[in-house]
């Protein structure tokens, strides 16, 4: 039998006792303070804004076409015969009158002077034919002809004078194509196509130059029947080049009385101004007539939600992103730019692309483009292991 030892008792009261103060120490320590969480701020490019920006905004129907020279002559040979020599070329000035190329002439400057000759010849017996009515004319007076004879002489100086008139004609169309073997410039300005050179032989109506003043261009394009209510002449024509981004305008000359039965379409022409000949004809424009112009905030187009129950964009303020509704007015198809007329100001930042996508009330950072670069990552630091002993 086992006898307990006198010191027991105490041991176990001071273990319980120990026990107890420490779970009243835990029980008494205060609990951690809750983490607070800090939303991270989202960083987005330059090209994931726009900023509102007031302007004059011109609305009204697009149109696509070519460019064509407003004063266009396509020469063609008036006479036959083999081209002696060419004196200009594709894209060469010329002047007014300017020689471009010579026909053989051999054969018409013979006939020129064979109906030369056949209106001198004309000529004096017309002369003659005069004096000889004038002469018969006194005789009768006098009584010394018969009338038959002053009526013979009637009929000899009209004959006559008949003949003169039909030789001159022949000395005009001779002289005339004797003129027509220098090709000329109807007016002053560019070549823009040579189909001939020294040697050819060319018949009667043959293609030889095309020259075009290059200073005033058109601009031939259609519109769809819906839009005839915004084309009117003398309407404002906003277009640019195709390759380039430079705005030209014009003004609408013309507008087709019919709708083209295949494009079902109508055809207009506006003019264009080339003074400085920075155009050339042939190019294919994009543009739009100006019917409708104001001055409004305008923010691209692809910035505006137009899906939802209510129109609204997503705007950048004091560094957090917030949805706007607004309403918008015009819309400029070319520089693809809508009108907000309410809801934004001028200055104000909005969202586009990828970044309309981002949380309402989230912390965006716009980069500049020096940060768009890839930074070079600092090298980590080297790590050094104890040696054991």
């Amino acid at each position: 039998m086992m006898t307990m030892s006198r010191n027991a008792a105490p041991i176990s009261f001071a273990v319980a006792l120990v026990g107890s103060v420490g779970l009243l120490s835990a029980c008494n320590k205060p609990a951690p303070a809750p983490e607070t969480k800090v939303a991270a701020v989202q960083m987005i490019g330059p090209d994931n804004i726009a900023v509102a920006k007031v302007d004059t905004l011109r609305s009204g129907p697009t149109i696509s076409g070519t460019l064509v020279a407003d004063r266009e002559a396509r020469i063609r040979a008036e006479i036959g015969g083999a081209v002696l020599q060419t004196l200009v070329e594709s894209g060469q000035r010329v002047g007014d009158g300017a020689l471009l190329a010579r026909i053989d002439d051999g054969v018409l400057q013979d006939a020129a002077l064979s109906a030369r000759s056949a209106v001198t010849t004309a000529t004096v017996t017309s002369d003659q034919a005069a004096r000889e009515l004038k002469r018969s004319k006194t005789l009768l007076a006098a009584g010394a002809i018969a009338e038959r004879d002053a009526e013979g002489a009637e009929r000899a100086n009209v004959s006559a004078q008949a003949q003169l008139l039909d030789a001159k004609s022949r000395l005009a169309s001779a002289e005339k194509n004797l003129k027509n073997a220098m090709v000329r410039a109807p007016f002053a300005g560019i070549v823009a196509e040579k189909t001939v050179s020294a040697g050819d032989i060319v018949a009667p109506g043959a293609a030889l130059f095309t020259v075009i003043d290059p200073r005033s261009l058109r601009v031939e394009a259609s519109v769809p029947t819906s839009a005839l209510a915004d084309v009117k002449v003398g309407a404002p024509v906003q277009f640019t080049v195709n390759g380039s981004d430079r705005k030209l305008e014009g003004r609408v000359t013309r507008v087709s009385p019919m709708v083209d039965p295949q494009t079902k379409q109508v055809k207009l022409q506006a003019s264009v101004p080339n003074a400085q000949n920075a155009l050339v004809a042939g190019l294919f424009v994009q543009g739009r007539v100006a019917s409708e112009k104001r001055a409004g905030i305008l923010v691209p187009d692809k910035a505006v939600d137009q899906t939802g129950i209510t129109t609204s964009v997503m705007r950048l303020k004091n560094g957090k992103v917030e949805r706007v509704d607004v309403q918008v007015g015009l819309r400029d198809d070319g520089a693809e730019l809508l009108e907000i007329r309410t809801g934004l100001a001028g200055g104000d930042t909005v969202l586009l692309g990828a970044a309309r996508g981002i949380s309402i009330g989230s912390p965006v950072s716009v980069s500049s483009p020096k940060d768009a670069s890839p930074k070079q990552a600092a090298p980590a630091p080297a790590v050094t292991t104890p040696k054991k002993n």
